[in-house]
């Protein structure tokens, strides 16, 4: 008896990908940073600054500004950072356009969906479901559901294992360079999306496919690039 291949799986990075979370990230980063004296940043500075967690961003938000940040001090920071962030949300956070009838057509042809994020639990999966859009996925995982993240591969393995899919019938949709490697390393299909917070081109990235919007995120797209990748294995 042959058993039937499992669904195709389209993973979703957040920030800059599923949801446009810049002014609150820099509004948060403003209000953590603004304790020890340092300038603001801007939308611009953002690129350099997300992809990491907050707890990176940050660091980097003092390296930005050439000010030391003793270690002793990143976590009273982080939790400065978290506590202003889950008040305001979802703040000024919203999908991005086109996104929610991408996410219903690809349901609708029988694509499973998933979020792969390096944003932490506590902060992810609260806006998720403040903004109406948990219920599409089958699987959330943030940058501390393991020990390891994005661009590591075994962070968008352990997101197929835990959606159900197979590395297969996957392809991976982000922003940035640590969506863009990570579906490298694990030798999934990408999609690099130019709307989001890269401080790089995306198609100096080198994803499979670039789109400029969600309109040309289709389900004929997706089984495109799962023949593509199932051709090459």
């Amino acid at each position: 008896m042959t058993s039937r291949p499992l669904s195709p799986l389209a993973i979703f990075d957040l920030d800059g990908t599923l949801v446009d979370t810049a002014a609150d990230l820099v509004s948060s980063l403003n209000h953590t940073i603004a304790t020890a004296g340092l300038a603001p940043v801007t939308y611009d500075d953002l690129t350099h600054l997300v992809g990491q967690g907050a707890r990176v961003m940050i660091k980097r938000a003092f390296a930005l500004r050439e000010t030391e940040l003793p270690e002793a001090d990143v976590d009273p920071l982080y939790e400065r950072f978290i506590t202003h962030y889950r008040a305001e949300m979802p703040g000024k956070s919203r999908p991005y356009p086109g996104i929610i009838n991408t996410l219903d057509a690809l349901s609708k042809a029988g694509i499973t969906l998933a979020v792969c994020t390096n944003k932490t639990a506590v902060l992810a999966v609260p806006l998720l479901e403040k903004l109406g859009l948990t219920h599409y996925f089958a699987a959330i995982t943030c940058g501390d559901t393991f020990e390891f993240r994005k661009p590591d591969a075994r962070h968008i393995l352990g997101t197929i294992e835990k959606a159900g899919g197979d590395i297969r019938r996957t392809v991976m949709v982000g922003d940035s360079i640590n969506d863009i490697l990570a579906a490298k390393n694990a030798n999934v299909p990408s999609i690099g999306v130019t709307f989001g917070y890269t401080d790089v081109p995306m198609a100096e990235l080198a994803p499979d496919v670039v789109i400029d919007d969600f309109d040309a995120l289709t389900p004929d797209l997706f089984a495109k690039l799962i023949a593509r990748g199932a051709a090459a294995a």
